[in-house]
């Protein structure tokens, strides 16, 4: 007898990761979804072809500019190599700039520090393809599961800490972004997610695009990718509250 879709649940269980207690494994993060670094190879010494292959010139000879970067792994096979976490995705505009393709060091903006351990997160797309609107709402499923760590949705900016903004701004949604901030209480934070938010992505030199998410509004992260994993996503969240460092689990 066939069980039904209850009773194979409820046999199965719920699997939950343990990100951030753990490293997220290959699966959660895989390599496509890493920030491309320096490797064995210097970035002079990358083959000309490589630095034009990438499709938004984020490599050049001295610098590798990870805001840009989509995660094509096109450059993987010239000997640049994956970042080994999430965090590696993660900076301020300045600090998504890798010199000589290595991260420039640093633990970020905790502007939320100071509130308890529960943070509340307003979205708004600006114009996306959806992709990184699909891993934002990912962290609500039961596997990421957004409300063991005490976050959560929210349905008005009038009650978020943080303002996660996806896509290309295009000139209708400059004053919504403007105003929804302008809505939040203080202490709060935006986390711009993705390519298209930090820097226009394979978008900026669309016609469509008004400006980047950051000459709008003040960003104070970065998530980088093209879209990024939602590791990726809620390591920057947790660090906006300067809560990344958990330890290993019991």
């Amino acid at each position: 007898m066939v069980k039904s879709w209850l009773g194979q649940a409820a046999a199965i269980g719920i699997l939950t990761t343990e990100f951030p207690r753990r490293p997220a494994d290959p699966e959660e993060l895989p390599a496509a979804a890493r920030a491309p670094g320096a490797g064995p190879v210097a970035l002079a010494s990358l083959p000309p072809e490589v630095r034009a292959a990438c499709p938004t010139g984020a490599i050049s000879l001295t610098e590798i500019d990870q805001g840009k970067c989509v995660r094509c792994a096109r450059c993987l096979p010239a000997g640049l190599v994956p970042a080994p976490d999430a965090s590696a995705n993660l900076g301020s505009r300045a600090g998504l700039r890798w010199p000589d393709g290595r991260p420039p060091g640093g633990t970020g903006p905790a502007p939320l520090a100071e509130l308890g351990p529960s943070l509340h997160v307003f979205l708004v797309d600006v114009g996306s393809c959806q992709g990184c609107n699909l891993e934002v709402m990912g962290l609500a499923n039961p596997y990421y599961d957004l409300h063991r760590l005490g976050m959560f949705f929210t349905n008005s900016p009038r009650h978020a800490d943080v303002l996660v903004v996806v896509g290309v701004p295009t000139a209708a949604m400059v004053e919504p972004l403007r105003r929804t901030f302008e809505a939040m209480p203080a202490p709060k934070a935006v986390l711009a997610v993705g390519a298209c938010a930090i820097d226009g992505g394979i978008f900026a030199e669309a016609p469509g695009r008004a400006a980047a998410v950051g000459e709008i509004v003040p960003v104070d992260l970065y998530v980088a990718g093209c879209p990024p994993a939602p590791v990726a996503i809620l390591e920057g969240i947790l660090a906006l509250g300067r809560r990344r460092s958990r330890g290993p689990a019991p």
